[in-house]
């Protein structure tokens, strides 16, 4: 039996802020889709609605809190799963029980019977570990595995509540999960693309919304590297000079930093490069303009080798 927790920052202590764990968000976009497949993605291509997350002062401590708990089983596909919701003092937000289940108990920080609106975002990281620990998907290391649930529960559409509970003002700061704010809004950004949906009006933080909108300026960067024709000038011609290198020095990497990567020799020369949408990386020829689809999640892609 294992136990899994959702962070949440001492009162006043300073949001980590930027992208420092973007490798590890990328790789848990990729396993999620190895182990759901395109198809099993997509089933969750309408995100969870706002009044099933809602929560106030009126309603029933407990009631409401299996309420919005039973909504998000549903979403998440886990309609066998019975969540028994409870608060307690603790350090972390919340906690659940990893066990064989049916049934599954969270408890979550007493602050909560106070703070009610954040109870949807505590609950939804909470019940991804479920379905995680379902589906046998997990990364080694207590850190990586809470990113893969944060990046999960985004990109499956229940992370916004996670990022709306982000708050930051000249008196207090509140965060929860592992990824930064603006982690949060690069998933939902890469979501966005995916599914054609605009989780920016769901926002009520106006912190949440100015870190959407700056993680989705890293997701709009992931649509306009090189080999991809929407590709700007500079990146185009650094493409160039590199195939260019790459071609009169076999075996050698131009830019180890650089996305793609040449393969030449004997063969016909290829590029890797990784897919846009789930990161998975993508061999194709080096031979020009053509259209290529992502095996994994099947994103067409519009190629200028």
């Amino acid at each position: 039996m294992g136990g899994s927790d959702v962070a949440n920052g001492p009162p006043g202590a300073p949001v980590v802020h930027g992208f420092p764990h973007l490798d590890t968000v990328r790789s848990a976009i990729t396993a999620l889709y190895r182990r759901l497949s395109a198809d099993g993605v997509h089933t969750y291509a309408t995100s969870l609605a706002p009044a099933d997350a809602a929560f106030t002062d009126r309603d029933d401590l407990h009631l409401g809190a299996q309420r919005v708990a039973r909504s998000l089983v549903q979403h998440l596909h886990l309609p066998e799963a019975r969540m028994i919701v409870g608060f307690r003092a603790m350090e972390h937000a919340a906690s659940v029980e990893l066990t064989a289940g049916p049934e599954y108990f969270i408890e979550l920080n007493d602050r909560f019977r106070t703070h009610r609106r954040d109870i949807g975002a505590a609950l939804a990281h909470e019940v991804t570990h479920v379905l995680l620990h379902r589906l046998g998907l997990e990364f080694p290391g207590t850190r990586a595995n809470e990113i893969l649930t944060d990046t999960t529960t985004a990109y499956l559409g229940a992370g916004w509540l996670l990022l709306d509970a982000f708050r930051e003002d000249a008196t207090s700061r509140q965060k929860l999960g592992y990824l930064t704010p603006e982690e949060f809004g690069y998933v939902l950004a890469k979501r966005a693309f995916a599914f054609d949906e605009d989780p920016s009006p769901w926002f009520t933080s106006p912190q949440a919304y100015t870190a959407y909108t700056r993680g989705r300026e890293q997701a709009l960067h992931d649509l306009r590297r090189p080999p991809l024709t929407a590709a700007g000038w500079a990146g185009r011609r650094r493409y160039a000079k590199d195939r260019r290198y790459a071609q009169d020095h076999p075996g050698t990497s131009p830019d180890p930093n650089a996305a793609y990567a040449f393969e030449t020799g004997d063969r016909e020369p290829r590029v890797s490069f990784p897919c846009p949408t789930c990161h998975q990386r993508i061999r194709v020829p080096v031979r020009g303009r053509f259209t290529a689809r992502c095996g994994l999640c099947r994103t067409v892609l519009e190629c200028d080798t």
